[in-house]
Parts: C-alpha cells; sequence; structure tokens
C-alpha cells in the first residue's frame, strides 16, 4: 500500500505535467491568433477593394473560410 507522502508525490507530478501542458497549449494558440490576427488585416482590408474581382472573390472566400476555422480550432481549445 502506498504511503500517504507517494500519494501526495504522485499527484503533485501529474498537477505539474498539466499546468505545463496547459501553458504550452495557450501559448500555441496564442501564436495561432496572433497568425489569424495578421490574415483578418488582409480580409478586412481586401474586402472594400476587390469586391468585384472575380479570382480575388475566390481568395477572399477561401481566406474567409480559413479565417472562420482557425477560430473555431481556437475556441474549441479555450
Amino acid at each position: 500500500m502506498a504511503s500517504m507522502e507517494e500519494i501526495i508525490d504522485e499527484l503533485k507530478t501529474r498537477r505539474d505535467e498539466i499546468q505545463v501542458k496547459i501553458h504550452l497549449a495557450s501559448k500555441e494558440l496564442q501564436r495561432d491568433f496572433e497568425d489569424l490576427e495578421g490574415k483578418w488585416e488582409k480580409f478586412r482590408s481586401r474586402a472594400g477593394i476587390d469586391r468585384t474581382a472575380q479570382g480575388v472573390a475566390s481568395a477572399f472566400d477561401l481566406l474567409g473560410e480559413e479565417l472562420r476555422r482557425g477560430y473555431e480550432r481556437i475556441k474549441k481549445a479555450l
């Protein structure tokens, strides 16, 4: 039978590992969000300028979808 000290040590180790994983995931999500912010700025700036061009409209749609997926991924991770 494990001693109280062993149980406490095991739980502390698990807790510490989870804290590190949460911290790293948080940093990764923050970088993902920052990448999306750059794409968002491009999306916004081009939205009013390039609406009429067919090729640009397709690219605009793709970028919009990429932003939606990225934001949804971050939202689910939080």
